[in-house]
């Protein structure tokens, strides 16, 4: 069996796909989520599990008329975008450099937003609803606006990879930025104020829930589709420009029509039929792999990452991991690592190569290959990719 039922006497079982032990910190967090009373069925563990907020990152829950903010968390949407272009590696040779610079400028990462919002951006549906989102968030639609197309900080990233036949994918990984940050926490709060006048005994407080067919479930449900397609269509405006920039060193500028286009999230929930019930399943760092769905899943900076086809699993709720998973906080990647360390760790990567981003560096990441292993039930390998450009938010 590819996965094992842990021992952990909940109300609800946790089957794990992960190539460790849990510590006793992620052991109490799965208790806690299984031990919830509107949990459907089990929860699922991907092979990248690891600690978050309130629910493991790398959990599936479905649930049945509830929902936990705080299992979603706050980078709502966050997911990957890939497309495989019909060039190959050798029409990149000597414009790496250049290209990266070219990406820095058009693309603004960590907390820099574009001083104002372009075309393909004002042109975005969500925008007619913003009127309608929580209170709290009305003050930030200028920043909103200026934030779509952007990077963000942390894991985020834009890169150029090679997969084994030499052709050029191009791929971003980022979220709904800072709205849908401020969005979670306000829902995250009111969650937790609920649960408190309602003295509700949560084995954690992240856990405190909203109970479908209320205004506060109706609201956050609606704020939170809308992030989620916010997020989506952020990573289309970046894809657009990334594309560009790429063409106009590759073709002159001439328009490429891409082979494949992959856009999937991996912290996000959405309304599903499982073992023929209509649920609501979370995926806190999980990509959903139904029969055919394609789904990408990162390694770390200078490790291999994978386009996967999902294989439709239903004890995993048709989900898979979405990356390889930290190995050590960012903390103890700066204090295990130098710089010394990351210029080797990412030869044959066009990437910054500077003390800021230690706590990116591969080692501090599992092995992806070993969390491929886990899941070979759960999803297909389509293509394996190489980076050869890394931009770091």
């Amino acid at each position: 069996m590819p996965y094992e039922s842990l021992n952990l006497s909940t109300q609800s079982p946790v089957l794990s796909w992960a190539n460790h032990d849990l510590g006793a910190a992620e052991t109490q967090m799965a208790k806690n989520v299984a031990s919830l009373p509107f949990v459907f069925k089990h929860v699922a563990l991907m092979p990248d599990v690891h600690l978050g907020k309130g629910a493991l990152v790398g959990s599936v829950v479905a649930t049945k008329e509830a929902i936990v903010p705080a299992a979603v968390g706050v980078d709502v949407g966050c997911g990957m975008n890939a497309i495989q272009f019909p060039f190959r590696a050798e029409q990149l040779d000597g414009k790496l450099k250049q290209i990266r610079r070219d990406l820095e400028a058009i693309v603004p990462v960590g907390f820099n937003e574009n001083k104002e919002a372009d075309k393909q951006v004002l042109n975005w549906q969500g925008w007619q609803d913003f009127k309608s989102l929580h209170a709290g968030v009305q003050h930030l639609e200028s920043k909103a606006l200026k934030q779509m197309g952007s990077l963000g900080g942390g894991n985020h990233f834009l890169e150029v990879c090679l997969d084994t036949e030499n052709q050029v994918w191009l791929m971003l990984h980022s979220g709904s930025r800072g709205i849908g940050n401020v969005l979670a926490q306000r829902h995250i709060e009111t969650a937790k104020e609920l649960a408190r006048l309602a003295e509700a005994k949560l084995p954690d407080l992240d856990l405190a829930y909203f109970v479908q067919g209320t205004p506060e479930f109706n609201a956050y449900w609606r704020d939170l589709q809308w992030a989620q397609d916010y997020a989506r269509y952020n990573r289309e405006v970046m894809m657009t420009r990334f594309q560009k920039v790429v063409e106009k060193h590759v073709t002159g500028g001439k328009p490429t029509k891409p082979l494949l286009k992959v856009n999937c999230h991996h912290n996000y929930a959405e309304k599903e039929v499982h073992y023929g019930e209509s649920v609501y399943v979370t995926r806190k760092g999980a990509v959903r792999a139904q029969e055919n769905d394609y789904g990408i899943i990162p390694g770390s900076m200078g490790a291999k990452s994978f386009i996967v086809k999902g294989k439709g699993c239903a004890e995993s709720f048709c989900s898979c991991s979405h990356g390889a998973g930290r190995l050590m906080s960012r903390n103890q990647a700066k204090l295990n690592f130098t710089l010394e360390d990351l210029i080797q760790q990412t030869q044959n990567v066009e990437c910054r190569k500077d003390e800021a981003i230690i706590d990116e560096i591969p080692g501090a990441y599992k092995p992806i290959e070993k969390v491929m292993a886990n899941q070979a039930d759960l999803v297909e390998v389509v293509a394996t990719l190489k980076q050869v450009l890394c931009v770091k938010g």
